[in-house]
């Protein structure tokens, strides 16, 4: 015969040790996110600071334009040497420094009116269209600036520059082009500083998040380990169960039914040769009734054994009359079941099958151990939760006794009582010597 299963301790290492995998494996993920999301925060951050820098130095070029256009004078475009050491002084004095390292005003037919290196001015150069558009419009553009080409060829020194062109109007209302040249890694420089300003903020929001996550996926992972511990208790308790079922129904098998029939063919053995003997039709008919008599004892036990196993009619006709039949089932002469049922709507077939299942348990405890002559069972609903209630006027037990019997392997109530827990219900034993017993279950509606 097969052994109870019984919980195997590895496979519960196992299962911590799968459960600390995935809570390594979730937060070296969540590290690597916030890895990648760090990193493409830096990469968007830097666009944003080149963007920012841009944008600075562009309106540091209208400040410029506001600056020096007092001193952008008529004499500036005759080139006359008074207005234009006027205007070099207050370029030199307050918009030349580290980053602006270049200054350059244009007119209209591409002529150089004035530029900090001296050797430029009066130089006529081809404007292109960006030149024209900030020239017409007024605008502010802003480019990388192209050292190869001849206009720049003084800006070689520089390294790469970062060139602004704004449209404006010198004193008289002639429209004139300011182009200023910026070291454009102190342009990105100026962003980047604008950025480190909230940078901690939104790195130290990643940190926190993932210092949030990581309890909570301890926690998870301790009900996941939780879970999975209940798993298998439950299924041990299953299978045990099941092993105790399966020996129970050979029990009655052979020490009822099958005794009874065997006992039956000798009986009509009997009969068959004394009547051969004797041909005494009398005694025969008696040997016949009692063979008839036991037969139908058996077909009782054997109907009582299937419904055991499972009630023909609860799936489709609902819990009363399998209730009901339960009861008759286990009546005897000895035992009487009686079953008290209030006026409620059917329960869910969920609900339905474990209510009969509780019952069905509780009642063969009681004809079986018990000594009972009677038991009620009932079945009511209130506020959403279905109670069954078994009492029976039988000999109890105590506490203590409870407990042994479940080590002693009578697993039916204690069962039952994992997979009430486990469906959001309970199961309650009350019993003392010589004042019988009750068990109360209670499940939730869905």
């Amino acid at each position: 015969m097969a052994q109870p299963a019984t919980g195997d301790p590895k496979s519960s290492l196992d299962g911590s040790g799968s459960v600390t995998k995935l809570l390594m494996r979730f937060t070296v993920a969540g590290i690597a996110v916030m890895v990648l999301i760090t990193i493409g925060i830096a990469v968007v951050a830097r666009m944003e600071a080149v963007q920012k820098g841009i944008d600075e130095a562009r309106h540091t070029t209208w400040v410029v334009a506001y600056t020096i256009r007092p001193s952008l004078v008529p004499g500036i475009a005759s080139e006359d040497a008074v207005a234009i050491a006027t205007l070099d002084t207050a370029v030199r004095r307050f918009v030349l420094g580290q980053s602006l390292v270049r200054v350059k005003v244009w007119d209209q037919d591409g002529k150089i009116l004035y530029s900090d290196a001296t050797p430029l001015i009066g130089r006529r150069f081809d404007l292109d269209v960006d030149h024209r558009h900030a020239l017409e419009r007024g605008t502010g553009v802003a480019r990388v600036s192209d050292l190869d080409e001849p206009r720049n060829a003084p800006e070689a020194g520089f390294g790469k520059l970062l060139e602004v062109d704004v449209g404006m109007r010198t004193t008289t209302g002639q429209p004139v082009l300011l182009e200023t040249y910026f070291r454009y890694d102190d342009v990105v420089t100026m962003g980047w500083n604008s950025w480190r300003r909230f940078a901690p903020i939104a790195v130290g929001a990643l940190l926190v998040l993932e210092l949030v996550q990581v309890p909570l996926a301890v926690a998870l992972a301790r009900r996941l380990q939780t879970g999975e511990r209940r798993r298998r208790v439950l299924l041990d308790l299953a299978a045990r169960a099941s092993e105790a079922e399966r020996r129970r129904i050979a029990s009655d098998l052979h020490d009822g039914v099958v005794q009874d029939i065997t006992g039956v063919t000798y009986e009509l053995d009997a009969a068959r040769i004394g009547a051969a003997g004797s041909g005494d039709p009398d005694s025969r008919d008696m040997i016949i009734a009692e063979a008839a008599r036991r037969l139908r004892a058996c077909i009782r036990s054997l109907r009582t054994l299937l419904l055991d196993i499972y009630p023909p009619n609860l799936a489709t006709e609902g819990i009363r009359p399998a209730l009901v039949d339960l009861a008759a089932s286990a009546s005897t002469d000895r035992l009487t079941v009686a079953v008290h049922l209030e006026d409620f709507m059917e329960p869910s077939p969920q609900v339905a099958a474990m209510l009969y299942r509780a019952a069905q348990e509780a009642v063969r405890n009681a004809a079986r151990h018990s000594g009972a002559r009677r038991v009620d069972l009932s079945v009511s609903r209130h506020d959403g939760v279905w109670e069954l209630v078994v009492d029976d006027d039988g000999k109890g037990m105590s506490a203590g006794r409870v407990e042994a019997r479940h080590k002693e392997g009578h697993l039916g109530l204690h069962a039952l009582g994992e997979l009430l827990s486990d469906a959001g219900g309970s199961l309650a034993l009350r019993s003392a010597p010589d004042a019988g017993t009750r068990v109360e279950i209670k499940v939730p509606a869905p």
